[in-house]
């Protein structure tokens, strides 16, 4: 009965004790709760919230379920997060740079649902590139060349994997406090204790407005408060994709062509700006300085040299990167000057070509994608290439709403 009363105490917005919080979130670790009496205890939270306690507990019992990574240079461990973009391929970049100039770069990534791609499908497209390495693994790799981005472990907060596969299913994703929770006890069993992140929002991103980007992080940072952690934020509109390239190769491709100085922009300004902060941290310097020390590593290429290290130490081929499907272009239908890329859009269409998924089971073709020629506020003639698109299927979906042309008087 207590189950019950747990559940209608969340209902009523009284706040739960400690001990029942915990009783809770482990009897449905060991199946004395039951899945469909989680469902309508993350849907009471979702509807509710829970109080700044309630989330501290939470992130403890998700903690205290499974192992956490402890490494003896933890202080000067510094590790990022994005909560989400179409294009967002920051993390292949940013690493490698923070890596190569010797501060020690351990992530955990995931999969992508829904329109927003994961680092790890990205890293997965790399032939050979393995994503579910061992604890023990991850130890050995960080002492030799200081860098590893992986799944997490099976042993790694199990609690969350469970609540969030419900969560997918039960429309309860979008709860600011669960959100927090389950980001919060990855990356603090992670073994870092400094952390920069990338609150993403738009009609590209999870989060769709700044307002709730700003709340989540608010409530970020008072778990790593509350756990002795250093944290920093940026705030990234994501209304239109983050570079040119979406699908998991092509955006891997393009990674590499920012650590080799190909690429310029919004996407090589953000990750500087991300890789920045990360170095501050980790250092304990002025962010003008770490600054000059992230473009230097980018300008001399130790941060690409750094990449292939990384990459090949986890078996990828990077000599094997080509895209295999068909290259069909999209043509702009009349000329005048791009005003607006739809993000949403964009991610729609390339998801239709194969790029993402809906469900974790859900196969993706890793060389689908879609690799945009044009920027906003670029000038376009009409016939002239405005995207490319990669896929092996027959049908295509339509682009013409992802571009506003506007044609000049």
């Amino acid at each position: 009965m207590m189950i019950v009363e747990i559940i209608e105490k969340v209902r009523q917005k009284e706040q739960l004790t400690n001990e029942e919080i915990t009783f809770f979130l482990n009897g449905y670790l060991d199946g004395t709760v039951k899945d469909y009496q989680m469902s309508a205890f993350l849907m009471a939270i979702c509807c509710n919230g829970l109080t700044e306690s309630e989330v501290f507990q939470f992130v403890e019992c998700y903690l205290q379920s499974g192992k956490q990574l402890v490494f003896p240079q933890s202080d000067c461990l510094v590790d990022k997060h994005s909560t989400g973009g179409v294009g967002d391929k920051v993390t292949l970049v940013v690493a490698p740079i923070v890596a190569s100039l010797g501060i020690p770069v351990i992530k955990m990534s995931g999969r992508g649902l829904g329109l927003t791609g994961g680092t790890i499908d990205k890293l997965e497209s790399i032939p050979g590139y393995r994503v579910n390495l061992s604890m023990e693994e991850i130890r050995n790799q960080v002492e030799k060349i200081g860098i590893v981005v992986t799944s997490p472990t099976e042993d790694i907060v199990p609690l969350d994997k469970r609540t969030y596969a419900l969560r997918d299913v039960t429309g309860t994703v979008s709860s600011i406090p669960l959100i927090a929770i389950s980001i919060m006890s990855k990356k603090i069993a992670g073994g870092a204790k400094k952390f920069v992140f990338d609150m993403k929002y738009g009609e590209g991103a999870f989060l769709k407005t700044r307002q709730e980007a700003e709340q989540l992080a608010a409530l970020m940072g008072k778990i790593a408060l509350f756990y002795h952690c250093k944290v920093d934020f940026i705030y990234s509109d994501m209304s239109s994709p983050l570079g040119n390239a979406i699908g998991n190769r092509l955006e891997v491709l393009e990674a590499i062509d920012v650590l080799q100085g190909k690429v310029k922009g919004k996407l090589r300004k953000t990750c500087i700006e991300v890789a920045s902060k990360m170095v501050a941290l980790a250092l304990k310097i002025p962010l003008e300085k770490a600054q000059e020390k992230v473009i230097k590593t980018l300008e001399d290429g130790s941060a690409y040299q750094k990449f292939t290290t990384w990459i090949t130490t986890q078996g990828g081929d990077l000599t094997s990167l080509s895209i295999p499907c068909p290259k069909i272009p999209y043509v702009a239908k009349k000329s005048g000057k791009i005003q607006k890329i739809h993000a949403r859009k964009i991610a729609f269409c390339a998801k239709q070509l194969g790029a993402s998924r809906d469900s974790l089971e859900e196969q993706i073709n890793y060389a689908s994608g879609i690799y945009l020629c044009k920027q906003e506020q670029d000038e376009v003639q009409q016939g002239e290439v405005l995207a490319y698109l990669y896929t092996d299927k027959k049908e295509l979906p339509q682009l013409d709403a992802c571009f506003e042309i506007v044609q000049e008087k």
